[in-house]
């Protein structure tokens, strides 16, 4: 979806952020404090002075320009000025990923965000070497890719759960992508609501079996090269994302 007004009235070097606001509701001249990190962001880093300008949203009322009132090391003031964009959900897919390393992991919640996941579900499969999360980091990296590629709204960061207790949950009539290596699949089907991708070693074979069982799973191919994980995931949503004719940001 493209917007020909805001093209025109925005500022790429405008900073852009995500605030915490408790569903207030914006409304021109109102005054918002910012996160001490925030304001060092603002002030110490992109060294943007009172009266200077800023993007905010924060996933309920749209993108609004914003005005510094105030900023001095981990303390910041901003005026709302006007709305930008109203606020859109992002079109996308639910991501279901084993967890994989540290690195990995956050390189596909950042890739994952860039290219319109609404929903992450790390999983534990059987080849999984990876079994701790660090939920706040995920978020942070969610919030930053959110705040630099300017979607409006942050992806939802699930739990860590077992893939087989998100199988038996997952409803029959939602269709669940799943990319398998070395697997003979039809081509990829339409109104696809989730994508799986396993871990650097694969599915076992009683993992493929509970797949062929799943009536809303179905297979498709990357091509003919093994990719690791976090490549598979890039991947595997710019295919499935050609549904999604129109997004929004």
């Amino acid at each position: 979806m493209s917007y020909p007004r805001y093209a025109k009235i925005m500022n790429h070097t405008d900073p852009r952020l995500y605030i915490l606001t408790d569903n207030m509701p914006f409304q021109k001249g109102a005054e918002i404090s910012l996160s001490p990190q925030q304001a060092h962001y603002i002030g110490n880093v992109m060294r943007r002075k009172p009266g200077q300008n800023l993007r905010v949203f924060d996933g309920v009322n749209g993108e609004w320009l914003a005005k510094i009132e105030f900023v001095k090391r981990s303390q910041a003031v901003i005026s709302l000025s006007h709305s930008l964009r109203p606020q859109l959900k992002t079109q996308g897919l639910e991501l279901i990923f084993s967890l994989l390393k540290r690195d990995a992991t956050e390189l596909v919640i950042r890739m994952g965000t860039e290219l319109g996941v609404t929903c992450f579900r790390p999983v534990i499969s059987a080849r999984t070497n990876n079994h701790k999360i660090n939920s706040d980091r995920l978020m942070l990296i969610a919030q930053e890719a959110s705040e630099q590629c300017e979607r409006l709204d942050i992806p939802n960061i699930r739990p860590l759960e077992p893939l087989a207790d998100l199988l038996v949950h997952w409803p029959s009539e939602k269709n669940l992508a799943v990319a398998l290596e070395r697997q003979s699949c039809e081509p990829v089907v339409k109104n696809i609501a989730g994508l799986i991708i396993g871990p650097e070693g694969g599915f076992s074979p009683q993992e493929i079996e509970s797949f062929n069982k799943h009536k809303a799973i179905k297979g498709f191919s990357l091509g003919p090269r093994i990719l690791r994980a976090e490549t598979a995931v890039c991947a595997g949503l710019s295919i499935l994302n050609t549904q999604y004719s129109s997004c929004a940001l």
